[in-house]
């Protein structure tokens, strides 16, 4: 029995992690969806991306092109964050994150997806353990590509004020003039639920933010 063993029994301790463990657990991946290309700038359907500069602002870092996604990596607290936003378009989004997951060694439960949801009123944020995809195909593709719905996702509500059937067109709209201040306000609120997130824990952080 090698000599770490011995202590920790003769401790009755438990197992004293390793280095690689240690610095595993203190890497996130801030996942932040959207659509790459100039057409798809300020539309509802990228708040992830919008969220992920204001963050990255936030931080003092910038973006990168990577394999898969624009990267930035920052050190937070302690934490090292790693903030992405995939290229590979919306409904590819599970590619992306796979393989950063994969890259950084990062565990399951450090992963944060940011993603928008019209099931939610305008300027709505929830942050939530698991879940089903609630028809996002973001969402999908994460759930399909990682094998499981058990991780972390920030839900930015877009409210569904649109006529039967236009749900895309609504998504991939432009913002209006007047809920541009509520969305400038709740991104600023979004930075602070991933900073928390990072450093609190999703338990500590939902019953912070959640109640809102």
């Amino acid at each position: 029995m090698c000599l770490r063993k011995i202590f920790e029994r003769f401790l009755g301790r438990r197992p004293i992690p390793n280095k690689e463990t240690k610095e595993k657990n203190m890497k996130y991946l801030i996942a932040c969806l959207g659509n790459i290309g100039a057409e798809y700038d300020n539309t509802r359907h990228n708040i992830g991306f919008k969220i992920a500069d204001r963050l990255a602002k936030d931080l003092e870092c910038s973006f990168t092109t990577g394999r898969l996604a624009q990267t930035a990596e920052v050190k937070y607290r302690g934490k090292t964050l790693l903030i992405i936003k995939p290229t590979t378009y919306m409904n590819l989004s599970g590619k992306a994150v796979k393989y950063w997951m994969q890259q950084e060694k990062i565990p399951m439960e450090n992963l944060l997806v940011v993603n928008d949801d019209i099931a939610l009123p305008l300027g709505t944020l929830r942050l939530r353990k698991q879940g089903a995809d609630g028809g996002h195909n973001g969402l999908t593709d994460i759930i399909e590509k990682l094998g499981t719905n058990v991780f972390c996702r920030l839900r930015f509500g877009l409210g569904d004020d649109f006529p039967r059937g236009r749900q895309v067109d609504f998504v991939l709209g432009q913002w209006k003039p007047s809920e541009e201040p509520i969305v400038d306000e709740k991104v600023n609120e979004a930075v602070e639920i991933i900073k928390s997130f990072v450093v609190q824990g999703p338990d500590r952080t939902m019953n912070q933010f959640n109640k809102k």
